[in-house]
């Protein structure tokens, strides 16, 4: 997998941010977060050309995958970050969480800039409930020299909220040290605004999108469980936030955004 990022990572040192291209200017950073079910859409077709349009559509410059394959038996042994990062020509990193039919599932990130640093933290497991992780990345953006931190990860679905819970402790705690640097925090998390779980996020972070935007069910969304939010609240403002329409080629919808990363003041 490393050999893959630095391959993808060569041809992309030169790109520009949008809206960057000194230290100490704006940078406008577009951001998608997609639980794309294994690529297999409500029509049971798997298909992950048509979730790479999906991703495509928007011209993303970061991604947080869910629900991701590698060389998994039921989606025909193939490497989906791999393929995934072919066909939009991003960097990829995997977090593998589980073993399944002789690969790994997980969370995947795409960037068209490039990764400094990666890890995948497990996250706890609580019952022995699937076993869940986050995923750490720092992207650097070209010809500015800011870097971004993304958390990228998708929460335990059941009713019973203590492992969200938990899990939301630790994602605080990575991000806690570092309360100047800007960062991300995106992926399915299992739970609506109201939630005591993302109530306990919203202590350190904010949700771009102020009122509920509706993600799942995919084909007539009545509740939002995926999420973008970021830190610290001054340096970041919401140019825009979608929900694509999208409905066929994963069972949740995608939630995009578009923000503006000022530079810090003295």
């Amino acid at each position: 997998m490393k050999r893959l990022v630095n391959v993808l990572l060569l041809p992309l040192l030169t790109l520009l941010p949008v809206a960057a291209s000194q230290a100490g200017e704006t940078i406008r950073l577009r951001v998608l977060s997609y639980n794309i079910h294994h690529g297999e859409g409500v029509d049971r077709k798997l298909d992950l050309e048509r979730i790479a349009t999906v991703i495509l559509s928007v011209k993303p410059d970061v991604v947080a995958l869910q629900e991701v394959d590698q060389n998994v038996k039921r989606t025909a042994g193939v490497d989906q970050p791999a393929e995934l990062a072919r066909l939009t020509e991003m960097n990829v990193i995997f977090g593998a969480n589980i073993e399944l039919q002789g690969g790994h599932y997980g969370n995947a990130v795409l960037t068209r800039f490039p990764i400094v640093r990666h890890k995948n933290h497990l996250l706890p497991n609580i019952d022995n409930g699937e076993q869940r992780g986050v995923i750490e990345a720092e992207i650097e953006i070209p010809k500015s020299g800011q870097k971004v931190l993304l958390l990228a990860t998708h929460l335990d679905h059941r009713t019973d909220e203590r492992e969200r819970l938990a899990s939301s402790q630790v994602i605080n705690e990575l991000i806690a040290g570092h309360p100047d640097h800007p960062a991300l925090l995106a992926g399915d998390l299992n739970a609506t605004p109201a939630s005591e779980t993302l109530q306990r996020f919203e202590k350190m972070w904010t949700r771009v999108n102020a009122k509920p935007m509706a993600t799942v069910p995919v084909s007539k969304p009545t509740k939002q469980i995926d999420f973008i939010l970021s830190r610290p609240p001054n340096r970041w403002k919401v140019v825009e936030v979608n929900i694509l329409d999208a409905a066929v080629a994963s069972d949740h919808r995608a939630i995009f955004a578009v923000l503006d990363l000022h530079p810090e003041r003295d």
